[in-house]
């Protein structure tokens, strides 16, 4: 009898496996590289001649296409499986890193790093790779699994940063972005296992679907969606602000050269216990208090680290601290999304979502660059970095996460 069962559900465990270590790869590829752009900001500006404000306008423009174009490419993954949208977004983001590195001028620069590559982060990341695992997932270990999949992406901040560093210090600007380039063109034949389902006798739980329309429908409608989206605008100002300014920020306060690059490198190695711990407390506790303690914890650590004397201790223990908060975000947030919505538009729901997400990480990267350039510090954009996340924290608490009691549910469970 046992073995019969074992057998009977091994096969669906491999499965599930596997879709979780592709989803890993390529997380670790598009988010492992896109972390490196802080380390190219001064090397641009002295030696291309760019201004600070246009390297860091790219930067942000990235993030922002990648929002807009979040929603269609989670949207083409629901249709169409991953297969196909991965591979376009590896390739796309590689012709886009390939640019940067011969780009000759900021026009170059803002079409390669920040419309080629928005584009292919948009099909190479959360909105397509969590759902992919958010599918094949039971409910009960859905946050787990997805807390996974962030935690294995985070293996290549801690990788590619160093990576990208040295290969930099070597050879130049050009060779490392060639470098990376490469690297996201290995992944582009992972798709083809996002795409695995789980075989016959898996227990899986296939609501009937409502139409894509009645289903955005529905959630315009939640107050819960709402307030998850609009909250979901300050994690991506707050990482967008830290990740793209925080070497040049360590270089204006003295810190040894290379702390910025081993900062976010700890940032990553620290995320993938954080972004695993924020999946596990996700599958027992309501996602939605997570969130908001989350917030709680990166405004007061943002602040501390703010106010404190800057040392090389310090920075290390901010660095801890930010990795253990600095993605749970994501595996929290589109687990509450498919709790209360489904998986069947998972894509697409948390691609709408995510937008805010990527709206917010416009205005943290741009908006640093601005602010430095205009008053010579950061300090304004550190402070709003906490204010956001108080505000951020006192939306989350009241959501309302009862799961819609079945497609186009009536107006009290979707307006609660």
């Amino acid at each position: 009898m046992s073995t019969a069962h074992t057998r009977r559900f091994a096969p669906a465990f491999n499965q599930t496996t596997l879709v979780i270590l592709a989803g890993a790869l390529i997380l670790s590829a598009a988010m492992g590289i896109r972390q490196t752009f802080g380390l190219f900001i001064g090397p641009f500006s002295f030696d291309r001649g760019l201004p600070v404000t246009l390297i860091a306008f790219a930067i942000a423009l990235h993030n922002l296409v990648w929002g807009f174009a979040q929603p269609f490419a989670g949207a083409a993954a629901d249709r169409y499986g991953s297969t196909p949208v991965v591979a376009f977004g590896a390739t796309t983001f590689a012709a886009g890193l390939g640019l940067s590195a011969v780009a000759p001028g900021g026009a170059t620069l803002i079409v390669g790093m920040g419309l080629l590559v928005g584009i292919g982060v948009s099909c190479t990341t959360f909105g397509v790779v969590l759902p992919a695992v958010g599918r094949i997932a039971s409910a009960q270990k859905r946050s787990v699994a997805m807390g996974l999949v962030s935690a294995g992406g985070s293996a290549g901040q801690v990788l590619l940063v160093p990576f990208a560093q040295g290969v930099r210090l070597h050879a130049g600007i050009a060779a490392s972005l060639l470098a990376l380039a490469f690297l996201m063109l290995l992944v582009a034949p992972l798709g083809m296992v996002l795409d695995r389902r789980p075989q016959v006798g898996t227990p899986v739980q296939p609501p009937p679907a409502a139409p894509l329309g009645q289903v955005l429908a529905q959630a315009a409608r939640h107050r819960g969606y709402r307030l998850l989206t609009l909250g979901f605008f300050t994690c991506g100002f707050q990482l967008a602000f830290i990740a793209t300014h925080l070497p040049e920020y360590l270089t204006l306060c003295h810190m040894p050269l290379g702390l910025g690059a081993t900062a976010l490198a700890l940032i990553g190695l620290f995320n993938m216990a954080g972004s695993w711990g924020c999946g596990w407390l996700g599958g027992r506790f309501r996602q939605h208090h997570v969130l908001g303690w989350l917030y709680l914890i990166r405004s007061a650590t943002i602040g501390t680290f703010f106010v404190l004397p800057k040392t090389s201790a310090s920075v290390v223990i901010f660095a801890a601290v930010m990795g253990l908060t600095w993605l749970g975000t994501v595996p929290l947030t589109s687990g509450l999304v498919a709790k209360v919505f489904g998986t069947r538009h998972l894509g697409t729901l948390f691609g709408m979502c995510f937008l805010s997400h990527q709206l917010g990480s416009f205005l943290g990267a741009w908006l640093g660059g601005l602010v430095f350039d205009l008053t010579g510090s950061y300090s304004l954009l550190w402070e709003a970095t906490v204010l956001a996340g108080l505000f951020a924290a006192m939306l989350h608490f009241p959501i309302d996460d009862r799961a819609l009691s079945a497609p186009g549910a009536g107006s009290k469970s979707v307006s609660a």
